[in-house]
């Protein structure tokens, strides 16, 4: 890992107000990471859609700006006795990729997806780290990967 920041040094978080509890701690620890590998604070705009099936949209939006080199997608699908958990992760996992290969963007997918709350805490800076910090680092990784090819 180097300590680069992005070409244009600018990074979006696009996070889910649904699981608000997790996602706040996944931006957090996104923030965080972003920052220790050398991404000053002030290049890192967090935008908040409803749910994670709007994140792809709100994405798309982001990336139409032109002004962002990666954006994370955070957020927290909590399985339920329906079948809504599978469509949300499968359509909102689907979207980010088609708004990466679409746009050309770096989009990484930090949506939790979970049978339970203690699952997600676990993985939103509990004894399984923060997932919101390894998509981050994704990111920035798959940013080096793309800027070696160039």
């Amino acid at each position: 890992m180097n300590d680069r920041q992005p070409a244009d040094g600018r990074v979006a978080l696009v996070c889910s107000r649904f699981n608000e509890l997790i996602v706040d701690r996944l931006e957090h620890g996104a923030r965080r990471a972003l920052v220790r590998r050398g991404v000053t604070d002030d290049a890192i705009a967090t935008f908040w859609a409803p749910g994670a099936l709007e994140l792809p949209i709100v994405a798309k939006a982001v990336a139409d700006t032109h002004r962002f080199s990666a954006i994370v997608a955070l957020g927290a699908v909590v399985r339920g006795s329906t079948y809504h958990f599978e469509v949300v992760a499968d359509q909102s996992a689907a979207g980010l990729v088609r708004v990466a290969l679409d746009n050309g963007i770096v989009v990484t997918n930090g949506i939790l997806t979970v049978d339970t709350l203690e699952q997600a805490l676990d993985r939103a800076g509990g004894k399984s780290g923060n997932k919101g910090a390894d998509a981050a680092m994704a990111a920035l990784d798959t940013l080096d990967v793309l800027s070696a090819l160039r």
